[in-house]
């Protein structure tokens, strides 16, 4: 038993404890907010909005919820953080940010620009510790602790553009790592500055017989071809067999579930598998215990004030944005099991900001969360109300019946001969021994056990399932072509009629 691991994981024991005082998320949260107006109320937003008459109220929650409306992406960059990318300071928060991320999101989409402060970094710094002084809490061997972390992000190579630097949230991270975590943190700043994803992957193959990894970060299918690369190139049969310490896998950006089969294809014995959440916005959720469904918790002292949406039809348009008049509750007001659009202000001057994901509370004491999809990725062309954490489940139900793995999956409501039809695009390595048809019936029969308002719209509007099975690479190989590969990239689990006849053109 290696003396280094053990006194690392007696100093992680000992900080653990540090961290974990008793807070009450609840109050920490109007602290939070406390502090955001207080920090903000000498800028343009602050003046504009009165954050001095807000800090006065009695009730801050209320009336901050009452003086500022919601903002998406579109209205705050349109109104505000414009003026930030300028180069003006003092509009949403105080100062200019050195960074901006580059929020990459899904295949084909256009990237955002997200102003990321110092006081967001340190943020994100604060709960990444966080979550390693979390793993003590784990049954993992004392010589883990000092094994490297291999992060798959972005290119850390950020492009300077008009005084400041632009990058994905990742690659700005991992720019910014603590000094001390620097020779664990694989794979090194050399490697992780090179932009193209193939030669990045490339250069980690040939260097792994160097590194005993015991820890992975990244989205789930891109480690999963960076793993297949490093397997193949060293001439392996497992990655175990060049690093037998690895034993846990950070997930995040994708639920894992579906990635789970095929990834441990490519393992020796399965893994420690934590989930986080971590947005070009900010680190806003990790997991911090041990816990069957990844439960993970939100970062409520980390720089973040949240406010939750209840995720019902009439209170968001079209393009899944919240209207004027959505009631938004605190964290002091929400139900364990229901389903909410989270609102977020930010240390970087995001202000009742709508992220566009959806969750549900799993337990409301420690403030744990789980990713139920995306607000405009909730397919609900003829009212099938159909969100990916019901498609999510029915495909581990195609798994469980058809004993294959399926990887990636994407659907799109279309239009053909005037009636509209659910177009599903499923990948699997087995697709060449599954009947597409008999697929598409038994998806079919999943969703409407999964979801009565989806069984009701097949009885009505919704004529039917059209499925097409592809090799999972097809996803990937559509990822270069319209965005490019790796980083923060995400194969979209719910596409428009337009995209997805792009897609379908692209297979063929």
């Amino acid at each position: 038993m290696p003396l280094l691991g053990k006194l690392i994981k007696k100093s992680i024991d000992v900080a653990n404890d540090l961290f974990e005082e008793d807070k009450n998320p609840v109050e920490a949260q109007t602290v939070v907010l406390k502090n955001l107006l207080e920090s903000a109320k000498n800028t343009d937003f602050g003046k504009r909005y009165q954050f001095n008459e807000i800090l006065k109220s009695e009730d801050l929650a209320k009336s901050f919820r009452v003086s500022v409306p919601c903002f998406d992406y579109h209205r705050m960059f349109g109104e505000w953080w414009n003026k930030t990318v300028e180069g003006i300071p003092d509009v949403t928060w105080p100062g200019s940010p050195e960074y901006f991320a580059l929020s990459s999101g899904t295949t084909g989409s256009k990237s955002k620009r997200i102003p990321v402060t110092k006081e967001m970094i340190e943020a994100i710094r604060s709960t990444g510790i966080k979550q390693v002084m979390s793993l003590s809490d784990y049954d993992l061997p004392d010589e883990f602790f000092q094994k490297g972390i291999l992060m798959l992000g972005s290119s850390t190579e950020l492009e300077e553009r008009d005084g400041h630097l632009e990058g994905e949230i990742s690659g700005i991270s991992a720019s910014n790592i603590p000094f001390w975590f620097k020779g664990y943190y694989k794979p090194g700043e050399e490697i992780a500055k090179i932009q193209d994803w193939d030669e990045r992957v490339q250069r980690i193959a040939e260097q792994a017989p160097n590194w005993d990894i015991g820890a992975l970060s990244g989205i789930p299918s891109w480690i999963e071809l960076m793993l297949k690369k490093v397997i193949e190139h060293n001439n392996l049969k497992n990655i175990h067999e060049i690093w037998p310490s690895l034993s846990v896998f950070t997930t995040g950006g994708v639920p894992f579930e579906p990635h789970q089969e095929s990834f441990e294809k490519l393992l020796d014995h399965p893994l420690l598998y934590l989930d986080t959440y971590l947005a070009s916005e900010g680190f806003i959720a990790l997991q911090v215990r041990p816990n069957e469904d990844m439960s993970m918790q939100l970062a409520y002292d980390g720089g973040i004030y949240f406010e939750f949406i209840p995720f019902q039809p009439e209170y968001f348009d079209e393009n899944g944005a919240p209207y004027e008049d959505a009631p938004a509750l605190s964290l002091a007001q929400v139900e364990e099991g229901n389903e909410y659009a989270m609102l977020i202000s930010t240390v970087s001057g995001a202000w009742r900001y709508s992220i566009g994901d959806t969750i549900k509370f799993t337990n409301k004491e420690r403030a744990e969360i789980k990713i139920t999809g995306r607000t405009k990725f909730f397919l609900n062309v003829v009212g099938s109300q159909l969100s990916v954490n019901k498609m999510t489940d029915a495909i581990q139900k195609l798994e469980e019946e058809y004993k294959i793995s399926i990887s990636e999956f994407t659907v799109a409501a279309v239009k053909h001969e005037g009636e509209f039809y659910h177009q599903w695009i499923i990948g699997s390595e087995n697709e060449n021994n599954i009947d597409e048809e008999s697929l598409a019936n038994s998806l079919d029969k999943a969703l409407k056990s999964a979801n009565k308002n989806y069984g009701v719209a097949r009885s009505k509007a919704l004529k039917g399932v059209k499925l097409k099975l592809v090799n999972p690479e097809i996803f990937y190989d559509w990822a270069e072509q319209t965005k490019k590969k790796g980083g923060q990239i995400k194969i979209p689990q719910m596409m428009s009629e337009s995209e997805m006849k792009a897609f379908l053109e692209f297979i063929s």
